[in-house]
């Protein structure tokens, strides 16, 4: 055979296979990517199969999983159904992972990770009325995962539990004077856990007579999730327009933010250089056990990481559940000096989200899925994972049994004061640019750079921000 011949022959195979190369992975990519998915579930359960079910570590850690998967394959063994544990990172993204064949069938994550999948038409619409938690999830929990494609509103996972901050503290290290000396009120509730102004007041206290051992709040002031808020109280937002997924508008440096931003700066004097990262995140239980950390903030569904270091430190686990508590964020000064409070206090906006199930596209078995989605998420499963992870439920019903702190946070979601964050894929660009200027201010007034020591200056800092979100999801990406 001639040279010529051979190299024409091995092209036009090399173009075959690249085709059907090409089309192989089409076939897959594109595989349920309508959004009228809803009727993939109108046929008969499947048999005799496997799925596998993607939960955060939380739940593992704590036995939670194990227990909700051998509740659902005892009341589906009839149909020999076996949901198993995908075995996968709980920050898994679907996106890389589904159309190849590796992904979950069922995913639990929060609102904006979840949302993320729908322009790619990684998840499916739910029929959500058929669902036995319908009739108890409020409209606020459902919007997080209500989106309109085509011009039709679908809905793509059903809500779990309502995250957002909380402050928790050890009650037994409490100055013995508080109810003389941080109860001004006289309402039998400590100072130092309603009002930011008095944390602040208590934590530099405890820095200076302790000489830097211990510390009353601590946080990673550069976590956005958690500093946000700050900004929030003060007219920042994160993107305008319905339902807050114009992209193109981006408020972070609205209206007073820099008040919030100077808050953040302030509250890191009373701290030291590991609130510039994520040290505290990360060490945050072991050290609220041993006492150097009065308190923190963080979300419900770690208290019992708190309880389990409490029981590692020495205490018993009657004693940690008595003396963790968790409460509403305190109130912020409407001032935006914490060392001012002659002009009242202001309920602070938290960054919140609500965690929940969805199925993904690229499953086998849809109705099985929406099958262990309805289990998961009835009365029993919730009010279970409520004992086991001290979550928040979206539930109503469980809502109003448990009332307390969980009333509050529902409250919370319903009236405004949680901050949902936006379920768009853009919601990934604005951590990154929030992480590093939080950092910078807060390592600003530890070290005494002052570089961001005047309200113009922090203005600016907003506003370099704003920009550098826009440009990641606009200008960068394109």
């Amino acid at each position: 055979m001639k040279r010529n011949t051979v190299i024409a022959l091995t092209s036009h195979i090399a173009v075959i296979l690249a085709i059907i190369i090409a089309f192989g992975v089409i076939s897959i990519v594109t595989k349920d990517t309508n959004a009228e998915g809803s009727e993939k579930f109108t046929g008969e359960i499947e048999r005799n199969i496997t799925l596998r079910v993607l939960e955060n570590n939380t739940a593992k850690e704590r036995g939670y999983l194990k227990e909700l998967l051998d509740a659902f394959n005892e009341e589906y063994a009839e149909y020999g159904i076996t949901a198993v544990d995908a075995n996968i990172d709980q920050y898994n993204d679907l996106e890389q992972s589904g159309p190849f064949g590796y992904g979950p069938d069922v995913l639990y994550q929060a609102n904006d990770a979840i949302m993320k999948y729908v322009d790619g038409h990684h998840i499916m619409p739910i029929p959500v009325e058929q669902l036995d938690c319908y009739e108890y999830i409020s409209e606020e929990a459902w919007s997080a995962y209500t989106t309109k494609v085509s011009g039709q509103t679908y809905t793509f996972a059903v809500p779990v539990n309502i995250q957002q901050p909380l402050l928790f503290y050890r009650d037994d290290l409490l100055p013995e004077n508080w109810e003389e000396e941080w109860d001004d009120d006289k309402n039998g509730v400590p100072d130092m856990i309603e009002y930011w102004s008095d944390l602040y007041r208590y934590s530099m206290q405890v820095k200076t007579e302790s000489g830097g051992e211990k510390y009353g709040y601590m946080q990673s002031l550069c976590d956005s999730y958690f500093s946000l808020g700050y900004l929030f109280t003060y007219g920042a937002y994160v993107f305008g327009g319905e339902n807050g997924t114009d992209t193109y508008d981006i408020g972070i440096d609205n209206g007073d933010s820099y008040i919030g931003a100077r808050i953040i700066r302030q509250l890191a004097s009373a701290m030291n250089m590991e609130c510039t990262e994520f040290t505290v995140s990360d060490n945050r239980y072991s050290r609220m056990a041993s006492g150097t950390y009065f308190a923190t903030m963080t979300t419900p569904d770690v208290y019992t990481m708190f309880i389990t270091e409490m029981v590692k430190a020495g205490y018993t686990e009657e004693y940690a559940r008595e003396h963790v508590k968790m409460v509403d964020v305190p109130k912020l000064p409407v001032s935006g000096d914490l060392t001012d409070e002659s002009q009242g206090f202001v309920d602070m906006t938290v960054m919140g989200g609500v965690n929940g199930y969805a199925i993904s596209s690229y499953t086998d078995y849809p109705n099985a899925a929406l099958a262990f989605v309805n289990f998961a998420t009835s009365y029993e499963m919730i009010k279970t994972r409520c004992e086991m992870l001290g979550i928040s439920p979206a539930r109503s019903d469980i809502v109003e049994e448990l009332g307390g702190l969980d009333e509050t946070i529902s409250d919370n979601l319903n009236s405004g004061s949680i901050y949902v964050m936006p379920s768009v894929k853009a919601t990934s660009q604005i951590w990154s640019p929030l992480e590093t200027f939080f950092s910078l201010i807060a390592g600003d007034i530890l070290e005494n750079r002052n570089v961001y020591a005047t309200d113009e200056a922090l203005k600016q800092g907003l506003s370099s921000v704003n920009q550098q979100v826009y440009d990641a999801i606009h200008t960068l990406a394109g």
